[in-house]
């Protein structure tokens, strides 16, 4: 089975979905995974082109460690992603046409920043144009409409799980793979007075907690039609 996840910023799938995307991995999934934007606003001393690159680095550095396929990015500036960019649309396709996945993992429509909310609706909206042939007709449309299971919210906040995924034995490779993303770890250390490690650590303990587990990821699925199926693609 092929599983996309597509996180607004490098480090986003690795905060919501670490766990989950190295379970499956581990049992046979094929897994990539893409971030639309390149991360170069996050940060006030290093300049935007310098973090972009060093984020891009980090978010491949963060994928091997999960062990997927291979590591897109759409290379979209920090604060200008929008739905309806023909730019990013192309790319987004064009992404989808070549993985062909089963399902997509993604942002939720509400979550707490405009760059993740019109990822999350770029997702949306492509994986279905995806599927029409005469858009974008230099890449071979997919076959069908997707489902698309809408990771967890930053902290959680807002955002009730329908389903859960035991991460317990993944625990330590997602916390590894946060912190290849090292330019944030030590901006929200400094910046915000976050320990990110300890903050990812207790989120998926929080989530585990719900569920009866060491350590869990939460999920919901986007309900429109085409979208729901009864097959569970999440191990």
């Amino acid at each position: 089975m092929r599983v996309l996840a597509v996180g607004c910023h490098p480090d986003d799938l690795e905060l919501s979905c670490g766990g989950t995307l190295a379970r499956m991995v581990k049992e046979g999934y094929e897994v990539y995974t893409c971030h639309v934007c390149n991360g170069d606003m996050g940060h006030v001393v290093i300049m935007p082109d310098e973090l972009g690159k060093m984020r891009e680095k980090e978010a491949e550095n963060a994928g091997a460690i999960l062990g997927v396929k291979k590591v897109y990015n759409v290379n979209v500036g920090d604060c200008m992603i929008y739905a309806d960019d023909i730019d990013a649309r192309r790319e987004m396709v064009r992404i989808i046409r070549e993985v062909r996945p089963d399902f997509i993992i993604t942002h939720g429509p509400d979550d707490y920043m405009n760059d993740h909310l019109q990822v999350s609706q770029l997702v949306f909206e492509t994986s279905f144009t995806a599927t029409v042939g005469h858009m974008f007709p230099e890449y071979p449309a997919t076959d069908s409409v997707v489902p698309i299971y809408y990771m967890d919210n930053l902290a959680g906040t807002n955002f009730v799980p329908e389903m859960y995924v035991d991460v317990t034995d993944y625990i330590e490779q997602k916390l590894s793979a946060v912190e290849c993303h090292e330019s944030q770890i030590v901006w929200m250390r400094d910046h915000d007075k976050i320990d990110f490690i300890e903050f990812v650590r207790s989120c998926t303990r929080a989530r585990g907690l719900q569920c009866g587990v060491m350590y869990a990821e939460g999920f919901k699925t986007c309900k429109a039609h085409l979208r729901q199926t009864i097959i569970r693609h999440l191990p």
